[in-house]
């Protein structure tokens, strides 16, 4: 047995998330951490949501409510949501927390200590309108670099460019939308990340196998144009965590906060205080503190690709940079975007589906089969109505589904509701045997690379033996001549039945869970030994039919989410 620390990029509180920033993050964790518990192995499995910072104090504006309450509510929304999709976090904790707060202020003493952070005077945009000084996301404007015209202050979301507000053409206040704008002095403190850039390069290197989405992103930052650059770490804003050295005042920082990019990530390491702090578990510090345990853990970070230089390079920095012996992160596993039906999904526009209208259409393993078997983890992906549909009717009705009823529902009618007993396996059974302890290890091969659309494509193969077997001995002729042969056979498929739903749990959590309790056999455990597991359902052992594990998508409803999703035209 292992130890595995797994984090989810935590979510911006502003509002419910879609599919893209599902598939993203958190629901790849998930099916990660799920399939290390199934494996026997201790993980602790940490989200929490994203709460300071100009989205949070936009949104609170918008919805015309305190940013306070505008964030104790959409944490409620979201803790539920990811319930909704049977999101397995051992805690789902808060940026705003206690803890984080003490914990950042923690990094920035130490830090200043180390002499990673300095004081720099520099001019700032300020808004006539607003009258106010504009942290970089309250102000947008057209990319120097690729010309997309909605990028942020902090970074292009378009090409992940790292910027500052005055690198931007055209800028304009997100508050107000005015262009009155001009840069006046204002001081500021500063991370010293060039200082660190050898070590950082160095440590980067000792990361064994990371996508090479990931390596190239943080590559490109290291090393493009200037290198790796000092970053501003303070902003002047009303919410976030206050600006001090430890718990004593940082003489001419007063009311400022510091920058959302500097202690959301250090909400990692919080957020297992929180999870100690609520009762849900004990010594946190084995998880993150290499001097109390944790070099035994591997940890493992989940994120879409705009995160990526944050992760490796200003929070390693803040770790690495501390002294301190805290857990570095050992794997990044990035993703690319998914787009929704032939443009990208929009808030706004409301165009595509968000979680909460996913699941008002849906259970959740519909979506999660659907999500995890097309993850974009080469190249960006593309939900479309047309292959959810195939994909939903064909994988999970035609395939799973209609193994479990037809094998269930042949040996009630012709035997009992119990496992039959009589004849034996012979070499067609052996070799079905062998093709499913191929099939499976390779499965479990690519989840332990975190190769997802790979491991889906080798789980459905292995269901797809089981319908292949089926047709081939065909139990419904054999019994008319051999009853023995017959219950032999169907004594493999309510067994397979069980190993499905045993090693299909990380991908459709509900509906194996409703298998394996009509198998009457919950609690069963990962196989080891594929021959012994599909035994394991012994002669007499009783079931119950299952109701319907997945329905078929009609054309009339696909053509009426289509056409519900499409957002406004132009």
């Amino acid at each position: 047995m292992a130890r595995h620390l797994i984090t989810s990029a935590i979510p911006y509180i502003n509002g419910i998330k879609h599919l893209g920033n599902l598939v993203g993050s958190q629901l790849p964790a998930d099916l990660y951490a799920r399939y290390l518990r199934g494996r026997g192995h201790e993980v602790l499995f940490l989200c929490a949501t994203d709460e300071h910072g100009t989205p949070a104090e936009l949104a609170a504006a918008k919805a015309g409510k305190p940013v306070e309450e505008y964030c104790a509510e959409m944490w409620e929304a979201q803790s539920k949501l990811a319930d909704g999709f049977r999101l397995s976090f051992d805690h789902f904790g808060r940026s705003s927390s206690h803890q984080n707060r003490t914990l950042t202020q923690h990094f920035a003493k130490v830090l200043d200590e180390q002499g990673l952070i300095a004081e720099v005077s520099e001019t700032q945009m300020y808004s006539h309108a607003d009258g106010r000084y504009l942290p970089d996301r309250y102000i947008e404007g057209t990319c120097p670099n690729c010309g997309f015209e909605d990028a942020r202050g902090d970074q292009c979301d378009n090409c992940t460019k790292q910027l500052d507000p005055v690198d931007l053409i055209n800028p304009r206040s997100t508050i107000s939308g005015s262009t009155d704008l001009e840069m006046r002095e204002t001081k500021h403190l500063y991370l010293r990340q060039s200082q660190m850039k050898d070590r950082l390069e160095k440590w980067i290197d000792t990361r064994e196998g990371w996508p090479v989405l990931t390596t190239s992103i943080a590559k490109k930052w290291l090393n493009d144009g200037d290198g790796l650059q000092d970053r501003g770490i303070t902003r002047d804003l009303d919410w976030g965590v206050p600006v001090q050295k430890g718990d004593a005042p940082w003489p001419g920082m007063e009311g400022k906060v510091f920058y959302v990019w500097f202690d959301a990530p250090i909400e990692y390491i919080a957020c297992s205080q929180e999870w100690v702090d609520a009762g849900k578990g004990a010594d946190w510090q084995r998880w993150w503190r290499t001097d109390q345990g944790a070099e035994d853990v591997r940890y493992t970070q989940f994120m879409g690709k705009d995160n990526v230089p944050f992760h490796t390079l200003s929070f390693p920095v803040t770790i690495l940079g501390s002294g301190e012996p805290w857990k570095l992160v050992d794997y990044i596993k990035s993703f690319n975007y998914l787009n929704y039906d032939g443009g990208q999904f929009s808030t706004s526009r409301g165009r595509g589906v968000f979680m909460d209208q996913a699941l008002d259409i849906l259970p959740a393993d519909y979506w999660r089969w659907w999500l995890l078997s097309h993850a974009p983890e080469s190249a960006d992906s593309e939900f479309t109505w047309e292959n959810f549909q195939i994909s939903v009717n064909k994988d999970l009705a035609d395939v799973l589904g209609n193994f479990a009823s037809r094998v269930t529902k042949f040996c009630r009618s012709k035997f009992s509701e119990a496992v039959p007993e009589g004849g034996s396996y012979g070499p067609r059974e052996e070799q079905l045997i062998a093709d499913l302890s191929a099939k499976i290890a390779e499965y479990q091969t690519h989840m332990e690379a975190i190769e997802i659309r790979k491991a889906a494509t080798a789980l459905r193969a292995a269901w797809v033996l089981g319908n292949e077997y089926l047709q081939e001995v065909a139990p419904w002729s054999t019994i008319k001549t051999d009853p023995d042969q017959a219950a032999a056979q169907i004594r493999l498929a309510l067994n397979m039945i069980r190993l499905y739903a045993v090693i299909s749990a990380p991908f459709i959590p509900d509906a194996c869970a409703d298998l394996l309790t009509s198998m009457n056999a919950e609690g069963a455990d990962w196989p080891g030994d594929i021959a012994e597991a599909l035994n394991a359902l012994p002669a007499g052992h009783a079931f119950t039919v299952p109701d319907v594990t997945f329905r078929k998508i009609t054309d009339a409803e696909r053509e009426e989410w289509q056409e519900r999703f499409a957002g406004k035209r132009d």
